[in-house]
Formats: structure tokens, sequence, C-alpha cells
């Protein structure tokens, strides 16, 4: 055991990074072996290589995959962010004249005979495409998700994932939902900073006025800080129609939407519809006419781009 060790001992490695007192060593059991009988002074009759693994394994230098080191990814401002966001939170839970949604987009789905790598109760398993080089559709998933009422709209688009995409995606949710004026003071939406929906995105702020003033009621921007949109309710969501649909095919549009419209949310089947629009690049916007927009907002001096109030233009 000691002559092992010593072998060991000569060649262990500390993990590069520090960040814990993790040892490795970059040694087989073969190699080991022909160690000790080279410059050990033992014979082939001692013990076998499988010997050397087991006392390996005891010595706690067991095999295990490399992994990369995964960065600490936070801004400055994350922890006032997560307050603010906490804020906005409790004025909602304790002001029923507030209508709080979260949204966000999901990934991107392959519609075709592909496998999504999940599983099935059947007596036959669906035979989905040898290889995924081929797909028929792409369609990009929006979702609206009511915090107070468990109610959750989606919408597949079949174009690009741009603000033009997701405030029409809102607009087709309040069409669908029939709130008026009344009902509510204050529309609040919890959402990520992702480039179609920051709070710096010139044509996102543009079509959040113009949405604020179709339905006559003031929106409440709060965003999660980077890398924490994980955090955002409606990913729960996400989380549980990836888990329904994992073991089916999504052969054709129709057939995409209709099993999503078969999971359920905390006991409610989701309301789901496609917006069959093209939607291309947008012309950009001019800092002049952007500034002109300043009038309808009310940003967070400290947070500035993570809390934003948006006014409808009256009349």
């Amino acid at each position: 055991m000691a002559s092992l060790e010593d072998i060991i001992c000569e060649k262990t490695q500390i993990d590069p990074s520090f960040k814990t007192q993790r040892c490795y060593v970059k040694l087989t059991a073969p190699y080991i072996f022909k160690e000790l009988i080279l410059h050990k002074g033992f014979e082939l009759k001692d013990f076998c290589v499988r010997s050397i693994n087991n006392i390996l394994n005891r010595l706690g230098y067991t095999l295990k995959k490399v992994l990369k080191t995964k960065p600490l990814k936070k801004i400055a401002q994350t922890d006032a962010i997560f307050e603010n966001v906490a804020c906005h939170h409790q004025k909602s839970k304790n002001d029923a004249r507030i209508l709080r949604i979260s949204i966000d987009t999901k990934a991107k789905v392959k519609v075709g005979n592909l496998s999504r790598g999940g599983y099935s109760r059947m007596m036959n398993p669906p035979q989905a495409d040898d290889h995924d080089q081929h797909w028929d559709a792409v369609l990009t998933p929006f979702g609206v998700y009511e915090i107070d009422h468990d109610q959750v709209f989606l919408t597949f688009g079949n174009s690009k994932e741009t603000s033009d995409f997701i405030v029409d995606a809102l607009e087709l949710w309040w069409s669908k939902r029939a709130f008026l004026p009344q009902d509510y003071d204050l529309l609040m939406i919890d959402l990520d900073n992702g480039k179609p929906v920051a709070g710096n995105t010139r044509r996102f702020i543009q079509r959040m006025v113009q949405f604020a003033s179709q339905i006559q009621m003031p929106i409440q921007l709060v965003y999660y800080p980077p890398y924490h949109s994980k955090y955002n309710p409606v990913e729960r969501v996400w989380a549980a129609l990836e888990q329904y649909w994992s073991g089916l095919i999504l052969d054709t549009i129709p057939n995409t939407l209709r099993i999503a419209a078969q999971m359920t949310w905390k006991g409610i089947n989701p309301v789901v519809q496609l917006l069959d629009k093209v939607y291309c690049k947008p012309e950009p916007i001019s800092l002049r006419d952007f500034k002109e927009l300043d009038d309808f907002l009310i940003r967070n001096p400290a947070l500035p781009k993570w809390d934003i109030k948006i006014l409808p233009v009256s009349g």
C-alpha cells in the first residue's frame, strides 16, 4: 500500500482553479501495476490490475467525469435588482387591482419526425428518423403566465423571435382575455433581459407604449437580473411542457399545437394559438424618435434598465 501511495503522490495534482481541495491523478491502473513491478520490487504473482483498481477506489481515486468549472455570472446590480423584483411582487400581492403576468420565449421547436429523447408508456414505441437533420418547420413558443389565475397562454410563431412578435402575442392574449380598463389599474410584467424585450431595445419600448395606449392601462416592466431568468415563473411552465411532450413526436404544426394544448398547468389546460406571420428585421428607430417616448416612461433612477413604468398615451 505504501509503495502504491508513493507512485500516486508523485503524480497527484490539485484542482487548477484552487476552489476545492479535490486531487486527481493522470494515471491508469495498468501503469501503476507496471511501476510497482519495475521500481518497487514486486512480482507479477503478487497482485493483478483489478486489485490496483480496488485499492485506488478505496483511496478515493474513483473514475470521475471531467467537469468544467461554471463561472459565477453576477453583475454589481444583481442584489439590487432582486430586491426591486421582491418589492414589486409584494405590491402586487397587497393590491388586487394589479394584474401580474410572467412572459418569456422558449427555445425554438423543430417540427418533424424527430425524437425528443423522452419516454412514453405505450405498447409499441413511436418510430422517429434515424438522424435529426431534416425538419419541416421551426416554431418559436411564447408564453404568458397569469400568476394570480394560474392561466397559461402559449403562442407559437413560425418566424423570428422579434419585439414585434412578442408584443403581437401579448395583444392576442389580451384580446382573448377581454379585460376591461376598469378591471385593473396596472399590468405588471415579469420578464428577463433578452435582447427582444430589453429595457433599452427601442423597438420593444415603442411597441409597449403603443400596447399600453391600446389597453389604456399603465404597464410595469419588472426585469430579472442577467443570468437569472430561471427565477421567472413562466420558466416552470416551459419545464412542464417539455416534460409532457418529450416522449412524443411533433411531426406537424397542428399536432404540435394539439399536444401543447393537452398539457396541464396546476390542473388547467393552456390556451394555445398559432401566430402565422413573417417577421422581418424592423427599421431602426432614431435616437430622436426614441427620446420622444421618454414622456411616457418612468424609469427607476437606480435601475433604469430593470424597472420601467410605461404610461398610456391619453386619447
